[in-house]
């Protein structure tokens, strides 16, 4: 595994040193390289530089020219503008560089030298609830960011921190103890998802009903509540009758996503429940926390109600409930103290930014989290419908999660089978790639729009052959591996010496900022730059397959090698960055 230096980075030390030669008070200024439409790269560093030394900043830039040698790696280096260099690089330089990434395992992505411990907390469903549109892309999102993390060498620990606690739990238990063939199977043979959820679905309506209605019932279901706290055998025994029930239904949801979801990273708001005492003791002895009416509250100067009064985070109600605070809090000890983490990402609503502002700065105040371990919320948008507003059925319901998979599944399946006989492709072909592209387009609308904005969940346009989808990338794929199948005994093979196609420099140019694009992303947690890195390369190899024939008319030898080349390391390149992001890429569509 040998990490390779990009072209952006290797004419950046050149122009550095340079710099650095010509203006010694600069030494280690950063020259502030950008790709450029003028010539491959600009520095635009000069300027300030030359006005922060008081020097004539054409001049400098003159001088810095003349001290940067040309042949290797820079092809032609100019001054432009009021002190701008426009930077060519080399033909050669490019391919030398991208052969060393086609050697490479990781295409030459280096790992992060200081990488730590991340815990990301994604994928929160509800106990006894159905997932809706709305989780989706908790669990996308925080799906992505656990890939990219771990392919930058840092250690990732996964936590779903579901909703299985709570006063609601009184009210189904109880129910369950007076009817106790509620969740019963239907056989002993595996059950579906679809079962377990219309099995939990019904004794929901029923107890709730029930709870509404008799008054006996309800005393008796507030009861059971203070039995589940206190950890009566019976109670906790029923209590986890509804979490292996719903577990058995999340776990067919994150299937169908093609999501992995292992029972041990499944850590619940229960998870806690013994750190909870000792988690309000610690803030009240600190003094973080004060008792306010009997309840135990942290209090800020920036949060106030719209009375003008301060509105404290409520760590433990004044009854002695704990709520989300609690838990919240106590999760972040335990991941801090007993899992080493070094960064917190809580992949969730940008609804509930305010709470998690209070419980990391509470969290801050109590010494859990500082400069050298940090919390931050990966906030995300609504999903909304095609009209704009968020997304609900004709009823007005929330949609059922699965009817939205399902229904994606359904529209691409038809879009691969219209293609299916030109490539080949069998029955069960079909209907696997149907999957492959119907998750893939839903996962990719997600992410290739920044987390922090709303999107519009429209299928006609996610399963679209056209514009910035899964499916134009996953076709991209699919066509580079046909051109690799068709040319036969033609090898793909770097070749230096030749002169490139403007096309065939934006391909390679691009390929070589893979591992750039990889660091920032992980940096910013932004998924999002993943999608696009991918849908300009794959724009870019489809200008590059227009202009440069691959196979057909047959170039010469060497340049047909050439560019096979460039094809199979651009394959190598979508696939990689698309599995980064959870989506599969067929070899045939």
């Amino acid at each position: 595994m040998a990490s390779v230096p990009s072209l952006a980075s290797s004419v950046n030390q050149r122009v550095a040193d340079a710099l650095a030669s010509a203006l010694p008070e600069a030494g280690g200024a950063d020259p502030l390289l950008r790709r450029s439409d003028r010539a491959d790269f600009q520095a635009n560093g000069i300027l300030a530089l030359a006005k922060k030394a008081k020097a004539n900043p054409r001049e400098l830039a003159a001088t810095v020219v003349e001290g940067i040698p040309t042949g290797d790696l820079i092809k032609e280096i100019e001054v432009s503008g009021p002190g701008f260099l426009n930077i060519t690089v080399a033909d050669g330089a490019i391919i030398s560089t991208l052969a060393a990434r086609a050697a490479d395992d990781r295409l030459g992505v280096p790992l992060n030298e200081s990488a730590g411990t991340t815990v990301i907390d994604y994928a929160q469903p509800n106990v006894a609830k159905e997932m809706h549109v709305g989780h989706l892309r908790s669990a996308v999102i925080g799906a992505a960011m656990v890939e990219i993390l771990e392919f930058t060498g840092e250690k990732v620990v996964r936590r779903h921190h579901i909703g299985d606690w709570g006063t609601q739990f009184g009210m189904l238990i109880q129910y369950l103890l007076e009817h106790p063939h509620e969740l019963d199977h239907k056989s002993d043979s595996e059950v579906s998802g679809e079962e377990a959820m219309s099995n939990l679905n019904r004794l929901y309506k029923a107890s709730r009903a029930l709870f509404d209605s008799d008054e006996e019932f309800k005393t008796r279901a507030r009861a059971r509540v203070v039995d589940l706290q206190a950890g009566e055998p019976e109670t906790l025994a029923l209590w986890q009758r509804f979490v292996d029930e719903s577990k058995i239904y999340f776990y067919s949801v994150f299937n169908k996503l093609d999501m992995d979801i292992q029972d041990p990273d499944v850590v619940g708001e229960s998870g806690y429940n013994d750190m909870l005492v000792e988690t309000c003791k610690l803030l009240e002895e600190s003094g973080v926390a004060v008792r306010s009416n009997g309840a135990l509250c942290v209090f800020f100067e920036d949060v106030k109600g719209p009375d003008g009064n301060p509105t404290p985070l409520i760590v433990q109600k004044s009854d002695g409930g704990f709520g989300y605070a609690a838990t919240d809090l106590s999760a972040i000890r335990d991941r801090v103290t007993n899992l080493g983490a070094t960064e917190l990402i809580y992949v969730v609503d940008a609804r509930q930014s305010l709470h998690f502002k209070m419980v990391f700065e509470t969290a801050r105040r109590a010494g859990w989290l500082n400069d050298e371990v940090k919390a931050v919320q990966l906030a995300f948008g609504t999903v909304l419908g095609k009209d704009g507003k968020p997304f609900k059925t004709r009823e007005g319901e929330t949609v059922r999660l699965v009817d939205l998979l399902d229904e994606a599944v359904e529209r691409a399946t038809a879009v691969v089978r219209e293609k299916a006989e030109k490539v080949g492709l069998t029955e069960s072909e079909i209907v696997e790639n149907g999957q492959y592209v119907g998750i893939g387009a839903v996962k990719y609308a997600d992410l290739s729009t920044s987390a922090s904005r709303d999107y519009k969940f429209d299928l006609d346009q996610m399963v679209s052959l056209n514009g910035d989808t899964s499916v134009y990338l996953q076709y991209a794929y699919a066509r580079i591996k046909s051109i690799l199948r068709r040319a036969g005994d033609r090898k793909p093979v770097a070749h230096p010496e030749l002169e490139l196609a403007p096309a065939e420099r934006a391909l390679g140019l691009h390929l070589d900022g893979f591992g750039e694009l990889i660091a920032e992303a992980a940096a910013e947690h932004a998924p999002h730059k993943v999608a696009a890195y991918l849908y300009q390369l794959s724009s870019l190899f489809t200008t590059f397959y227009t202009e440069c024939p691959v196979v057909k008319p047959e170039p010469e030898l060497v340049v047909g090698e050439n560019r096979l080349f460039l094809c199979e390391l651009t394959a190598r390149t979508l696939s990689k960055g698309m599995s980064l992001l959870g989506i599969r890429t067929p070899e045939k569509l």
